[in-house]
């Protein structure tokens, strides 16, 4: 899902990287007035998970690979806004460090990954209701669901480009990303799984 440089026209990458770099200064603006010396090692730890997840592919259909993203768990344990601060230092180290994603297109790899999937898991895992009895399930879904809203938004911007005419993108993509989806679910259920078992407090936080 990341993408690389060349892919999307200017008109693309500005206005990508205009609605990224607003919510980014939103972002750290509610972070400043809001989280502690108690959120900090838990922000850090969690980006250095995501990170080294990403490096792990798992198959899927038609002989392609997924790979854990990551924005669902960070928006349902930190916030929309603390899940986006965190998938954000993972996707500029990545593209700064190993060229993973270009730099022109790290406003739009930003907005899917670190704004679309936070976003998306966190209201997701909300809306479904907040009965412990299906917390699990809560998790699955939203981790499935934010997956393939990202691809849906890439597939998008792709589009817009021209690099790829939408028709054909929009369904390639969401059709892949639904297996991928559902990798990102279970692992995020059994993360979400470990954390309530040895570390609940976590859960409890408070997000922005």
């Amino acid at each position: 899902m990341h993408i690389p440089d060349g892919f999307l026209d200017a008109k693309t990458v500005i206005t990508t990287a205009a609605v990224s770099g607003t919510i980014l200064v939103l972002a750290f603006a509610k972070a400043k007035k809001k989280i502690g010396d108690k959120h900090i090692p838990l922000y850090g730890v969690l980006a250095a998970f995501i990170f080294a997840a990403q490096m792990l592919n798992f198959p899927v259909a038609g002989g392609t690979s997924g790979h854990f993203v990551g924005g669902a768990l960070a928006g349902i344990l930190l916030g929309p806004l603390g899940g986006t601060i965190v998938m954000t230092v993972v996707l500029v180290v990545q593209c700064l460090i190993f060229q993973d994603g270009g730099l022109t297109a790290l406003g739009a790899n930003v907005l899917n990954m670190a704004i679309v999937c936070p976003f998306i898991g966190y209201y997701l895992y909300i809306v479904f209701g907040k009965n412990k009895k299906n917390l699990l399930s809560r998790v699955f879904i939203a981790g499935t669901l934010s997956t393939v809203a990202a691809a849906i938004a890439c597939s998008i911007e792709l589009g817009i480009s021209g690099t790829v005419p939408l028709k054909i993108a929009l369904p390639a993509m969401t059709i892949v990303h639904i297996f991928i989806g559902i990798g990102e679910g279970l692992i995020t259920f059994f993360i979400f799984s470990f954390l309530l078992k040895v570390r609940p407090d976590l859960l409890e936080l408070d997000k922005i």
